[in-house]
């Protein structure tokens, strides 16, 4: 392809700055989504089975999302090591520490959430999965032993079956880890 056609290509496939979105949603092929699925079913169920069979607490409402993200698009920054730990650790301390300093009412866990954000974009470990860490903790109410089972724990659990699935199926994971 000539660089003229590569950059007329480019452009197309680029917005520009005050124009439309495209119109349509993104496509998927099968390969791709019974690679993503598989992908999904493997890390839950490997979290299940720690959490069910094993009575290791390691499943996190917002790991459902984060494992869609891990394993549909793993190359987003959203979904490398350092977002996806860092993220779900950062987001459940916040929320534990605003929960034990102003009990649970409706502004401290919308101050949580907002912290929580600020936090991870000040990190560079934004994980919007992670986002909803401080609203889970509010409702459960659960120990400071719930930053490490399910958090930190389940999270690490699932770059590591990233890794070896990605591996497995020949798809690069992680992009980068700093």
């Amino acid at each position: 392809m000539s660089d003229l056609a590569t950059n007329t290509a480019i452009a197309q496939a680029s917005p520009r700055a005050g124009s439309r979105s495209p119109s349509r949603a993104p496509g998927y092929g099968l390969r791709a989504g019974v690679i993503a699925c598989a992908g999904v079913f493997s890390i839950i169920a490997v979290l299940a089975i720690g959490s069910f069979k094993l009575g290791w607490l390691l499943l996190l409402g917002s790991f459902g999302s984060t494992a869609v993200m891990v394993f549909t698009f793993p190359d987003l920054h959203f979904s490398q090591p350092r977002s996806v730990i860092g993220g779900h650790v950062i987001s459940t301390a916040v929320g534990l520490a605003a929960l034990a300093l102003f009990g649970p009412t409706w502004w401290a866990v919308a101050a949580a959430a907002a912290a929580a954000c600020a936090l991870m974009m000040l990190t560079r470990t934004v994980h919007p999965p992670a986002g909803s860490n401080p609203v889970i903790v509010f409702l459960a109410a659960p120990k400071w032993s719930f930053l490490f089972f399910p958090t930190l724990f389940g999270a690490m659990t699932m770059v590591a079956v990233a890794m070896l699935y990605h591996r497995a199926t020949r798809r690069t994971y992680p992009a980068y880890w700093y």
